[in-house]
């Protein structure tokens, strides 16, 4: 399941560096759980949490089976 994840952050990661951020993945637990931090712009910006749910989070969980959460450790 990791490299699924790592395959679609490789195509949000563009979208997140056009605005001076990005994403790295930190883990994948056996239970669904994917562990990014969010860096550059994104590591300060109001709207990061919407971006992880709405954006990263609704992505992952379409492509890959068995992600259950996105959490910015």
């Amino acid at each position: 399941m990791r490299e699924k994840v790592a395959a679609v952050l490789d195509k949000i990661r563009p979208s997140l560096q056009a605005d001076g951020g990005s994403v790295e993945l930190v883990d994948v637990t056996e239970d669904g759980i994917v562990k990014v931090t969010l860096t550059g712009a994104c590591a300060g910006c109001p709207m990061s949490q919407m971006t992880l749910k709405n954006g990263i989070e609704r992505l992952l969980k379409q492509e890959v089976p068995g992600v259950k959460e996105v959490i910015n450790v």
